[in-house]
């Protein structure tokens, strides 16, 4: 039996620490400014992305991974051995699912198992949690890519929004719905459904009805949800973080509540201030 490797991108958003502890390996999407490129997550931190935004006045572009990175990285690990269980994201988001497959087709190869997450951030975190988990257990990678195919639609993933700048500038809203929405002071929150970003709910006022929105979804939801990880996900809004974990302590019975750090990709996207709960439905 071939050693197993869980593998994802830069976007499912898990820290280092997780990564090594399990040894998970992760390749990065790209940010561009202008002509300067940086990996996500290697060469550029969230508030070093978040100072350029102030300091050049515009956002980056987010680049895919290309067919020949994946070809690359996959090829290490297959030489070294390993069969191959990777963690998309959704391929309704970005075309680095796709840059996944072809680079599958370049290898020629019936060791890498490809996952399309339909999710992003934290909701791919957590399929890359159970997957690891699975692979500590022995379980062989044909049996965790059928296991954690059958969660992918399971995994509820919702982000409130602090600020409308970032979504405004990255053209997913209009000039006029911007400026009505900030001077409404709406907090739209925001779900990944079927694979694609829908406002799910918009609530007006201080963040922390938004906040209170998603922690009263949750434990509406606490006897019918996996217990073994959620995430409180966010870009700089250590605030939010604490408000939320103190709501849910004691609360729900998760093994593991999980702080998680939306990286360069995802913050260029949502803006500082935005927050998540994410977590498996059973």
């Amino acid at each position: 039996m071939n050693k197993v490797l869980i593998t994802t991108d830069s976007t499912s958003d898990l820290s280092k620490e997780i990564l090594d502890a399990r040894n998970i390996k992760s390749i990065p999407l790209y940010v561009r400014f202008g002509d300067d490129s940086y990996q996500d997550g290697v060469n550029i931190t969230t508030s070093e992305l978040y100072d350029k935004v102030e300091e050049l006045g515009f956002l980056p572009q987010t680049q895919a991974v290309s067919p020949g990175d994946f070809e690359a990285f996959f090829k290490k690990y297959l030489d070294e051995g390993y069969e191959i269980v990777h963690v998309s994201i959704g391929s309704k988001i970005s075309a680095t699912h796709q840059a996944a497959t072809i680079a599958i087709e370049l290898l020629e190869t019936n060791k890498v198992h490809l996952i399309d997450s339909l999710n992003l951030s934290s909701g791919i975190g957590l399929l890359v949690l159970k997957a690891s988990d699975y692979a500590i257990s022995g379980m062989d990678a044909k049996s965790i890519h059928e296991k954690i195919i059958e969660l992918v639609p399971k995994v509820s993933s919702q982000f409130a929004i602090k600020t409308l700048d970032y979504l405004h500038k990255g053209g997913r809203a209009s000039g006029l719905a911007a400026l009505i929405g900030s001077m409404l002071r709406i907090k739209p929150i925001i779900k990944v459904t079927n694979g694609k970003l829908d406002v799910y709910k918009k609530t007006v006022g201080k963040m922390s009805k938004a906040l209170d929105v998603m922690i009263e979804d949750l434990l509406a939801l606490k006897d019918n949800i996996d217990n073994s990880y959620v995430f409180i996900t966010h870009s700089l809004a250590d605030d939010s973080f604490e408000y939320i974990k103190s709501q849910l302590e004691g609360k729900i019975n998760v093994e593991n509540i999980l702080e998680g750090h939306a990286g360069c990709v995802i913050s260029s996207h949502c803006g500082k201030g935005t927050i998540g709960i994410l977590y498996i439905q059973r």
